[in-house]
């Protein structure tokens, strides 16, 4: 079962991104989905500070990966958005990315094809009236019982 929640404003969506912290855990590869505008990278952001980094947290719209060193893990942030065919990401050499320490959100990840590896989670973003409405779907049943207990 997904878990879902509305996001009013900017700062709920940082603050799930933070919550979101302690849930997912290396290796492990995550799909934001959801429209331009719609809180990815805000959550993103939020996701990282709840890690404890402090810096500054752009968006790899045209970079198409950025990436941050934590002392126990890499967290790698990818925006396929601008992929004009999927054999870009063999081009760009991405998969070297994707190792143990490593937690992967990909943003527009059919844009890579089958290149791209298979989620973990998607974490799925709506416009809904004045805010988003968010849902963490988990994709294997390892992941469901982590989100229960995340819940509680």
């Amino acid at each position: 079962m997904p878990y879902s929640i509305f996001l009013p404003d900017e700062t709920a969506t940082l603050q799930l991104g933070q919550r979101c912290a302690s849930l997912f855990h290396a290796p492990t590869v995550i799909y934001l989905q959801g429209d331009l505008g719609a809180g990815k990278t805000t959550f993103v952001r939020g996701f990282l500070r709840g890690l404890g980094y402090l810096g500054n947290v752009k968006s790899p719209t045209y970079a198409v990966v950025e990436s941050y060193q934590l002392p126990e893990k890499n967290i790698h942030h990818f925006d396929l958005y601008r992929f004009s065919y999927p054999e870009e990401w063999e081009d760009a050499g991405l998969d070297e990315l994707f190792q143990e320490n490593s937690i992967c959100l990909i943003e527009w990840a059919n844009q890579g094809g089958d290149y791209v590896p298979k989620a973990n989670w998607i974490i799925d973003f709506q416009h809904q009236k004045e805010g988003r409405c968010c849902q963490i779907l988990p994709q294997h049943s390892t992941q469901q019982q982590e989100l229960t207990l995340w819940q509680k």
